[in-house]
């Protein structure tokens, strides 16, 4: 219980249908060298004013409120690794892995202590049962769906997860909290964001502060020619346009690759993001595998806010390849890719840097 609407709702429907239930929250861990303006925006789920609204609305429900310090472990199993793939030039994506590896997984073992039957979160997503397993589906409310982010999931969470707001809108959330008199403000209220352990809109003020250590290198056109310096490549990402200068281009350039080998980053015109074939490494499946060597006709999607699209995916020993039916933007390397049939979450992969080897600036083969 984060202290938002979401977990909120859910907790009060959950005790109206005549359910057991127990509130749970984590204490994760917040950046102390973040300044102080950033430690109190409204969008965050670990401050005093969450824990003020998680704890009244237990108090409401008259049910117990469990909150873990899980600071030290969080930092070390999602933090960290953040950092240390942004030094080695991938962007990932912590919250997809937090969710799996870190949160699932601690509210399991709590789950299996407290003698729960089950776990339930405030996402917008669904879970239906099949024949061979749990499967999970992208929300009824597509403008707020978060399948995405639950796609590394596997039977073992989905099947002991309820999601109950995956089938109601936004608008229903809020006149649900209207009715159980969920003390939030709609006006003053904001959402928590992506990145909880980030204090600022942007990462980039973040990474400055945890990785000291960079050097400035060149920004180099895909003829090796020069053209500008970039102050630590950890700090930039693919697409990027903004914040290089290296004006005096025939045309606006981006970023297309980073090598972290020679410390360069490589900036080309935006036709230079466009690829259709993407390789993803690290694969997780939700039900079960697919089989190697065969091409499936799937969608994909390559970043939380962008568009699904069709084309074949391949799954080939511990690597897959997706080729789309038309080309995407700026697939970039630490993203997860995740693959749909229909509505359906088959499964997820990490974008691995090889992605951009055509370009002659990457010679990792792995993110």
């Amino acid at each position: 219980m984060s202290g938002g609407v979401d977990s909120s709702v859910v907790a009060c429907l959950l005790k109206e249908q005549g359910h057991d239930v127990v509130g749970v929250r984590f204490q994760l861990w917040q950046d102390p060298l973040a300044p102080a303006i950033a430690k109190v925006l409204p969008t965050k789920c670990c401050d005093a004013q969450t824990l003020a609204r998680a704890r009244n609305v237990c108090k409401l429900l008259s049910i117990p409120l469990h909150t873990l310090d899980l600071q030290n472990e969080f930092k070390c199993a999602v933090v960290d690794p953040f950092i240390a793939a942004c030094r080695s030039g991938c962007t990932p994506n912590p919250c997809v892995l937090c969710n799996r590896s870190f949160k699932f997984a601690h509210l399991l073992t709590l789950a299996k202590k407290l003698k729960c039957d089950r776990m339930a979160t405030g996402h917008y997503a669904r879970i239906v049962r099949r024949k061979n397993g749990f499967a999970l589906l992208e929300a009824t409310d597509r403008a707020k769906d978060q399948s995405y982010f639950l796609s590394r999931l596997t039977q073992k969470e989905l099947s002991r997860t309820v999601l109950p707001l995956g089938t109601k809108t936004k608008k229903e959330t809020y006149r649900l909290a209207q009715r159980f008199r969920i003390p939030i403000d709609p006006f003053s209220y904001r959402e928590s964001q992506d990145l909880c352990f980030i204090q600022e809109q942007s990462p980039a003020a973040f990474l400055r502060r945890y990785i000291t250590d960079v050097k400035h290198g060149p920004i180099k056109t895909l003829d090796g020619t020069t053209v500008g310096t970039h102050e630590g490549f950890p700090f930039y990402t693919i697409g990027q346009r903004r914040g290089l200068h290296v004006g005096g281009q025939k045309e606006p350039v981006h970023v297309i690759s980073i090598d972290q080998k020679s410390n360069t980053i490589f900036v080309a015109p935006y036709r230079a993001l466009l690829n259709k074939d993407i390789r993803v490494c690290s694969l997780s499946f939700t039900r079960e595998p697919l089989k190697k060597n065969m091409a499936y006709s799937l969608s994909a999607r390559i970043r939380a806010q962008a568009k699904k699209e069709r084309g074949t995916f391949t799954f080939r020993r511990s690597t897959g390849l997706f080729t789309f039916n038309h080309p995407v933007r700026a697939a970039t390397p630490g993203q997860a890719l995740v693959l749909y049939r229909g509505q359906e979450i088959i499964g997820c992969g990490l974008i691995a840097t090889e992605v951009h080897r055509k370009h002659g600036a990457c010679s990792d083969e792995t993110c």
